[in-house]
């Protein structure tokens, strides 16, 4: 961020300029931050939903690590 100028030496219309300036930054920061909360509320939905729809439980708690691992291994045939 830019340090401000000497604002006693500063023209009132440099001055004007600069609040125009600053204000129109701001605008621009502002709706960037609505629109990452707006994403952020919506991402966080989803994952509500999701964890709604496995009551919390981990996907891989329905997979049967033993058998994949021996399959990864090559020590089992994987199932039909």
């Amino acid at each position: 961020m830019e340090p401000l100028p000497d604002l006693a030496t500063l023209p009132d219309e440099d001055l004007k300029k600069l609040i125009d300036e600053l204000t129109a930054e701001e605008q621009e920061v502002s709706y960037r931050r609505r629109l990452l909360h707006g994403k952020i509320d919506i991402l966080r939905a989803e994952l509500v939903a999701r964890l709604q729809k496995t009551q919390g439980r981990s996907v891989l708690e329905s997979v049967n690590v033993e058998s994949l691992t021996a399959i990864l291994t090559g020590k089992a045939a994987p199932p039909n």
